[in-house]
């Protein structure tokens, strides 16, 4: 398996993400393109130290493919971007 930071490669603020991370406890990547929903739960987990629950890709028309990783309760997605930094 890859390296998890080469699978993800950096989380996105805008506002529909911060949207998603208090109502739906959603976080949203851009990760690789030839990666698999399956290696960025792995990756997530790995990176953050957090629960994965589920994971949504798509490509956006830009050609960048981002993953929608939604986290367990136990964890609250604003608590990860505030480690990060980026809230």
């Amino acid at each position: 398996m890859k390296d998890s930071y080469k699978i993800v490669k950096y989380p996105v603020a805008t506002e529909k993400a911060v949207r998603l991370m208090d109502k739906e406890n959603k976080l949203l990547f851009v990760v690789d393109m030839k990666s698999r929903k399956d290696s960025i739960k792995k990756a997530v987990e790995d990176a953050f130290g957090v629960k994965v629950l589920n994971v949504n890709t798509f490509i956006s028309n830009k050609g960048v493919k981002k993953a929608y990783v939604t986290l367990s309760k136990e964890t609250p997605a604003i608590d990860v971007m505030t480690r990060l930094g980026l809230m």
